[in-house]
């Protein structure tokens, strides 16, 4: 059977329309490369410790990055070695005695459990406390000497890092100079 002229355009049209397009994966691949290789560069400069919504830091302009080792957490309540709470504050504030049992027989659990490499056995044990600002420092000395006492010398207190506006310090270290110089 003969086909006119728009019969057969019609059936072009239509066959060209019922094909399914490609999609083409090469830029979308180029774009995920891209993204993967930048989260990769930019994950290791980042440390971020893990925190307590009840625990507020105290503020500090140190530039020196937290490493992630053993970590007590200390806030208005508690004293939490690795998530597990070792002693209350008031249990703590009413202790005589300058080391924490308590404390001090988990802190030589956790060493137990850990593999000593020579260099900690001759610096000491790494250590984070992340205390509460308002924390007083007599219960900070009694858990820096508990795990003094169990190994653990290499003390890190965790504080929250403040930007500080560099021009600013610039003319307060210049003042100073200056200062000095007339004296």
């Amino acid at each position: 059977m003969k086909q006119s002229l728009r019969a057969k355009r019609m059936q072009r049209h239509h066959q060209r329309n019922s094909k399914t397009s490609k999609l083409s994966l090469v830029s979308l691949m180029d774009i995920f490369t891209i993204l993967v290789f930048f989260l990769m560069v930019n994950a290791s400069d980042v440390q971020v410790l893990q925190t307590n919504k009840q625990l507020e830091l105290p503020e500090s302009v140190s530039e020196e990055a937290a490493e992630d080792n053993l970590l007590i957490m200390v806030n208005a309540s508690n004293v939490i070695l690795q998530g597990r709470q070792i002693i209350s504050v008031e249990e703590l504030t009413a202790l005589d005695s300058v080391i924490v049992d308590s404390l001090n027989a988990e802190l030589e659990y956790q060493k137990s459990r850990k593999q000593l490499t020579p260099e900690e056995l001759e610096n000491g044990l790494p250590i984070n406390i992340m205390a509460d600002k308002s924390v007083p420092y007599a219960l900070l000395k009694k858990i820096m000497q508990t795990s003094a006492s169990a190994g653990y010398t290499n003390i890190s207190l965790a504080v929250e890092q403040v930007y500080t506006n560099t021009d600013e310090l610039l003319e307060q270290a210049e003042s100073q100079d200056s200062t000095e110089a007339g004296q």
